[in-house]
């Protein structure tokens, strides 16, 4: 089993790295097809696409993926539930009303409107979590569910709200893409702040993997095998959520990645999170990767990437659960 896994790592790694080589080359400029190296000597606006739009925007694919996959694995994990995902507990909802309300009145510019989605992811974390800390209902996993519906459904009012006053002809539009997810305004500038967070939650949660198998446990199993399920749980619900909250701040809504990506890692590497986190994270990253190709190459006006994610993401859903049932 080790070495099956050491083997099936390899070859994502090895996919990821060809995969996000070859994605530099491919585009719509000059034509749609390849973009031939010999031609960024001779074409300087050639040359300034690849590295100020393209190299960007492939590993900003490769971090969304790899940030929503590992959050993914690690909330199924945390909450016992194959279908947790990210955007569970309120942070998807409270970056998509953040992002809104920046565009209706702080200016609309890039790095103001990823600002606010990630200030409101985060308090869509801390609403939840306030709230199941004074609901009498249930266990803590129960509370966090009901909170995070909750947390999710006021958010989800408030973005209809801020739809409902925004200018139809410009604002509106503006919100409206937004929502749907995309990677099409990312360069350096607004990729580079959101790398520290993200990458500091991932690795948290790879050096932590190992701690997932018992805090999956019940509570007093987990506290008998020497765990302290509350502290361990919210550190490792931090790191997932910070992780999460900086990349839909850059891309938007891109929904299905977290909750299939997961699935499809344990198929291939076994439930054990020592090797399905890893897995996850190289997995989701090729994922998004391939499908924000689509997005930019697939016409000549970009699709929305969160059409693409879904629709893959839960076509591969339907399969997994007609021909294996969730695992």
């Amino acid at each position: 089993m080790i070495r099956g896994f050491h083997r099936t790592t390899f070859f994502l790694l090895l996919a990821l790295l060809v995969g996000a080589a070859l994605s530099v080359f491919w585009g719509r400029y000059p034509r749609p097809g390849w973009l031939l190296p010999d031609r960024l000597r001779a074409d300087l606006l050639a040359a300034q696409l690849l590295w100020n739009l393209r190299m960007p925007r492939v590993a900003a694919a490769v971090l969304v993926g790899a940030a929503l996959s590992a959050s993914g694995l690690t909330l199924q994990m945390l909450f016992r539930n194959p279908l947790v995902e990210p955007g569970f507990l309120g942070v998807s909802q409270g970056a998509a009303f953040g992002a809104a309300f920046a565009i209706l009145y702080l200016g609309r510019s890039a790095p103001t409107v990823q600002a606010s989605a990630a200030a409101f992811a985060l308090l869509g974390l801390w609403l939840t979590y306030f709230l199941a800390g004074h609901l009498r209902y249930g266990g803590w996993i129960l509370r966090m569910v009901l909170a995070g519906i909750a947390v999710s459904a006021l958010f989800s009012a408030g973005v209809g709200m801020l739809k409902y006053l925004a200018d139809p002809l410009t604002q509106l539009p503006e919100i409206t893409f937004w929502l749907l997810g995309g990677l099409w305004s990312t360069r350096w500038g607004n990729f580079l702040p959101i790398l520290p967070l993200t990458v500091l939650s991932l690795t948290v949660l790879f050096l932590a993997r190992w701690r997932l198998n018992v805090l999956s446990l019940e509570e007093e199993t987990a506290f008998s095998l020497g765990a302290a399920p509350g502290r361990e749980r919210l550190v490792l619900l931090l790191a997932a959520v910070g992780a999460t909250a900086a990349v839909v701040s850059l891309a938007g809504t891109v929904g299905w990645v977290g909750l299939i990506v997961p699935h499809l890692a344990r198929r291939l590497v076994g439930a054990d999170a020592r090797r399905a986190l890893p897995a996850s994270l190289l997995l989701g990253g090729l994922f998004v990767l391939l499908c924000d190709d689509l997005a930019r190459t697939v016409s000549a006006g970009e699709v929305p990437l969160g059409i693409l994610t879904s629709l893959s993401g839960a076509a591969a859903f339907l399969f997994i659960l007609t021909r294996f049932g969730a695992k």
